[in-house]
């Protein structure tokens, strides 16, 4: 038999209930959750039916008091050929009822949690919505947790998400538009906009992308934003990924767009601006003055991070005259039974750091921060005792390791940048470091986002470019939106 949808179009049913029941029982004859549940009606002429349905997929107390029991009381007094009709018109008000004849179509809505209708004598079956299949249920995102602000985030079901996208975007601006992706998987993805703050031609430009997109099946919403992204090999998104509702709404308000995939809670947002990296939904629901200082600390503990290494082995290998005499003469003191390199021991604390970090986030909740006490005390201690690692290099690494964990939207990035720069002190001491910091920053100045400059807003000096990226400041000073909306750039009223 075929193996997707599309081999299956423009092939109709033949209103023949035995053969077509024969047809689906040869496409599913390897599916054990495909169910057939025949129906005859006996008042009037009577005739006979048959539900077909996916086990699991359907809620079949739903499916028994909207379909099934009222065809079995159903009084038909002619035998027109319309009888699908005249059940779709007179029958069945319970969800969302379709007439359908592609078996194609008919297809894709029994796989989606539909339940299909095929009359003995009609060449037309009818698909009724009555999905049904669990959900995980609407939690606070483990990733994103907040103190003050909404506790939802998104879940797998995507009708379920633009239910909730809908509550905090009550107006009918916002456009939702759907397309299949994935040959075989055929998976919903939707795109979200409100359609008078939307750039149009951003809008075609991405469909466009999307419809070029040829996979087998799209499980998650990076399996599209990888692939559409303008720099798929930069260390740096140029994708916002949120499970909240709330950062989806407020990037719509600013005239963004939403790719949300049916099957993952993960909703990408684009364009991405680098200034988001450094953002936290709780930074507008605290006062200016908390989120202001939260921002600024990020800023310089990504600094902090991939730089403090780089600095620390440049200084005590290539640069030591730029140490006091007594502290230099401390850190060689504590060095010298180690039987590694500054370099190598930087190194090594690195991975591990990292190998332990994983590792916590993996394991399960009761196990986990027993692990990293364990690794990061416990262990971290012997090896200083025990001459395999020097105290200094471990503060050092762990500064920066923990700096690091204030920015989650760059742990990729962060990680290996503190590599590259540690292997520029290495060779090339302080200038190393000062010329990959030089070559770093025009890399970001560089960086665009789906045709949108990524750091325009911090190329300007006026206030309003400023007001959002490098600190937050009150709302009623927030008068436009981002550079990049050219529909209404002023916020709140037409």
């Amino acid at each position: 038999m075929a193996a997707t949808l599309k081999d299956y179009e423009n092939i109709f049913i033949t209103g023949k209930l035995e053969k077509d029941i024969e047809t689906f029982q040869q496409i599913f004859k390897n599916d054990v959750t495909f169910r057939i549940k025949r129906i005859t009606a006996r008042k009037g002429v009577g005739f006979n039916a048959a539900v077909l349905f996916i086990d699991g997929m359907v809620n079949t107390e739903q499916l028994h008091d909207a379909v099934i029991s009222p065809l079995v009381e159903m009084d038909v007094q002619n035998d027109s050929e319309n009888i699908a009709e005249y059940i779709e018109r007179q029958l069945l008000f319970a969800g969302t009822v379709k007439i359908q004849s592609d078996l194609s179509q008919i297809l894709e809505g029994i796989i989606y949690g539909e339940a299909a209708l095929l009359v003995d004598g009609s060449k037309n079956a009818l698909t009724v919505d009555v999905k049904g299949f669990k959900t995980r249920g609407i939690s606070e995102p483990e990733n994103e947790r907040i103190l003050q602000g909404p506790r939802e985030g998104f879940e797998e079901a995507g009708l379920l998400n633009l239910a909730m996208l809908r509550r905090k975007l009550q107006t009918p601006d916002l456009s939702i538009e759907m397309l299949k992706m994935g040959s075989r998987s055929g998976t919903r993805v939707f795109i979200c906009y409100l359609d008078t703050l939307i750039n149009q031609k951003a809008l075609k430009k991405l469909k466009e992308k999307l419809q070029k997109i040829d996979i087998d099946g799209v499980l998650d919403t990076n399996y599209i934003t990888e692939q559409i992204s303008p720099h798929p090999f930069s260390l740096f998104k140029t994708s916002g990924l949120t499970e909240r509702p709330d950062v989806v709404a407020a990037r719509l308000l600013e005239g963004r767009i939403a790719i949300m995939v049916d099957g993952t809670p993960m909703v990408a947002t684009i364009p991405y601006l680098f200034s988001e990296n450094f953002q936290s939904d709780e930074d507008y629901y605290q006062t200016f003055w908390m989120g202001t200082l939260g921002r600024i600390m990020r800023y310089f503990c990504f600094g902090l991070s991939i730089i403090l290494p780089a600095l620390f082995v440049a200084i005590t290998t290539l640069h030591p005259e730029y140490l006091p005499t007594s502290f230099l003469i401390t850190v060689m003191t504590l060095r010298s039974a180690v039987p590694f390199s500054i370099v190598g021991e930087t190194v090594g604390m690195i991975l591990i750091f990292e190998i332990l970090k994983e590792t916590g986030v993996r394991m399960p909740q009761n196990i986990g921060p027993a692990l990293s006490i364990v690794g990061g005390l416990v262990v971290g201690q012997a090896a200083v005792e025990a001459k395999i690692i020097s105290a200094p290099t471990l503060i050092i690494v762990a500064l920066s390791g923990i700096a690091g964990l204030m920015l989650p939207k760059l742990r990729a990035a962060v990680f290996f940048l503190r590599l590259i720069f540690l292997s520029l002190s290495a060779f090339f001491g302080l200038y190393g470091l000062f010329g990959g910091a030089i070559m770093l920053l025009m890399y970001i100045v560089s960086l665009n986002s789906y045709g949108e400059n990524a750091v325009l807003s911090l190329n300007r000096t006026n206030f309003q470019s400023l007001k959002d990226s490098l600190w937050r400041v009150p709302w009623q000073y927030m008068k436009t939106r981002p550079f990049f909306n050219k529909n209404l750039i002023r916020r709140g009223k037409k």
